[in-house]
Order: C-alpha cells, then structure tokens, then sequence
C-alpha cells in the first residue's frame, strides 16, 4: 500500500457521445472540427465548414443509429461508474484522489473539467486515457486539447503527467480474456468448438500507420498477446470497423471478415470489441445490430459479442497500477 497524503487528480480521457438525438449534429461537427482529425494541409482555412457541412449530412443517419440504441450515447453513465471504482481503489491503495472525466466531443468537455481539476489545488494531475492504445486521433488528440485549453486559461503550473498506453498491461489483457471466457460459456461445452473469434478494433486512415501513429501495432499486440494467453484453441482473425470517407482504411474490415467467415461456412461467430472499453454506438450499433443482421443473412448461426469491461475488477485494477507508477515515477 501506498501511502500518499497528497492531493491528487485523475482524468479520465473518453471520446464521449451525444446525450440526445438533439446533440448528435453538435458532436460531429466538434468531432470534425478536430485538426487532430481533419489535418490536410491548409485545413485551418475550411475545417470550420467543412466540419457544419459534414455533421449536417451525416445527422440525420446517424440520429437513427442512435435512435436503436435507446435515443443516446451509454459512454457517460458508465464512464462515471469507472470513475467512482477507481477512485475507491486508489483510496485501498492509500492514495487520496478525486477522479473527473474530459470528454473530447461531448460533456463534460476539457474547458469545464480543467477548472473543475484546478479548483481542487492538486499537488499532481494524471492524465488517464481510456483509449488502451495510442493514437494522435484519440489520445493525442485529447492531450492536445488539454494542452491547448490549460494554455488558454493559464493553468501551465499544473503538475500533469500523461499515461500513454498500456495496450500490453497484464492486467488488461486478462480482463480480455476473462470476459471471451464468459461469452463463449454462454455456449454449451460442444458447440464451443465451432466458434470463430473475431477481434474488431476501430479502424484508422491507412496514412496514419504511414506517418508513424503506433495505433495498429499496439492493437495488433494486443490481439496476440490475448491468444496467447486465453489459449482457446479457436480459430481467429483480426479485422476493423468504422470506416469513414473516401480514404483507405486498416483491413480487413468487419464487414468483408464476416463475407468472408460466411463464405467459408463458419457457423459461429464471437466478436470482440477490442480497443472498447465501455459501450457505445460502435459496439452496441455497428457490432451488436448491423454487424449480426448482416452475418445472420449470409448464414452465420449463432452470432454473439463480448461484454464490454466497465468495471471488470482485473480493469480497474489495470487503471489503478497505471496511476500508481505514474505518481511514483
């Protein structure tokens, strides 16, 4: 146990969702306006109106996306679930923390979050991301915002550390396992052995793996490290989702792994969300609807996916390690 008398502050990095259907149209237009985002050169110049003229397109299919899923993103309510464990596992470990969340496209954003942190006159600030592998697109992204907004409202005294990654934590990786472990005893014993294990994570632009963004290889270790130690004795791929635009993305994409799994008359499939650690429009919507009304169409039998982690206690043990050796470090 640590002990640890001072103040400290955690944020917990997210991407965040609209909270209303109403809200869907302002939060891609600030998931657009990201120049981590939308970085062609010159973008400074038009990333305003391109971001209104997208989001305003975009809208209304996504609104009905939402719609599915209940009228709103479930990515706060349980982020702040994460928080509250979190902080009651590092008060085990001795360590007196306040735990707040930055949202980067939707609330409680990087501005309100700062000052609420700055208000507490904490001795340190860890920056946490729940994004497991680093990307310039999320967590550089959400670094920079934080960076921008502590700049902007003079809060550069703050004492910040930054937790990068942590895509091979051994903790993390066994809460992975420990979760494809549940899902597949949703099956009996016999049928177990027919199952195809489908890692998906959220895809990126092919010309960032290009300029060096790490994001793939993180994700790819993590897939192996997983198989490795689940040792399943299943058949697996992985593949992406989330395409965007007209750009080349990672592949195989979700949608030709399943063409392809169908084609080759694999009738179970298990797919694992791998780069989520919460619920939202990706997994419950793309994975959970579209993902299986497409595999059940092409003959797919038995189509599951695996809970996310929330508040798995091997997870949150993994986030409390994390800020652990960034306050003795």
């Amino acid at each position: 146990m640590i002990q640890n008398p001072s103040n400290t502050a955690v944020v917990l990095f997210q991407l965040g969702g609209p909270d209303s259907l109403d809200a869907v149209e302002p939060f891609l237009y600030n998931l657009f306006c990201d120049p981590d985002i939308i970085d062609l050169p010159g973008a400074f110049l038009f990333r305003r109106m391109l971001a209104r003229i997208i989001s305003s397109r975009r809208a209304p299919k996504v609104q009905e996306l939402y719609k599915r899923i209940g009228g709103r993103s479930p990515i706060l309510k349980q982020t702040r679930l994460q928080a509250r464990r979190l902080q009651d596992s590092l008060a085990q470990h001795g360590v007196r923390a306040s735990v707040h969340i930055a949202m980067r496209y939707w609330h409680p954003m990087t501005e309100t979050t700062l000052k609420e942190v700055a208000d507490t006159k904490p001795d340190s600030v860890i920056l946490l991301p729940l994004y497991p592998h680093f990307s310039k697109t999320t967590t550089g992204s959400s670094a920079n915002e934080w960076k921008r907004t502590a700049t902007k409202l003079r809060y550069e005294n703050l004492h910040t550390k930054l937790v990068q990654q942590y895509f091979d934590h051994p903790l993390y990786i066994e809460a992975l396992v420990e979760h494809i472990n549940r899902a597949l005893h949703r099956l009996p014993e016999p049928e177990r052995k027919k199952v195809h294990i489908v890692f998906s994570a959220h895809g990126t632009p092919s010309k960032l793996v290009k300029s060096g963004d790490p994001y793939s290889h993180h994700i790819r270790r993590t897939y192996e490290l997983v198989v490795e130690k689940g040792n399943f004795g299943l058949k697996h791929t992985l593949c992406f989702q989330s395409k965007v635009g007209p750009q080349q993305w990672l592949k195989p994409s979700l949608v030709e792994t399943i063409e392809r799994l169908a084609s080759e008359k694999v009738s179970h499939v298990l797919v694992i969300p791998i780069a989520f650690v919460s619920d939202h429009i990706e997994t419950l919507s793309e994975i959970n609807m579209e993902a299986k009304a497409q595999a059940k169409k092409l003959g797919v039998q038995y189509f599951d996916m695996m809970p996310a982690l929330l508040m798995n206690k091997k997870f949150i043990a993994c986030l409390t390690d994390l800020v652990l050796q960034k306050l003795n470090s």
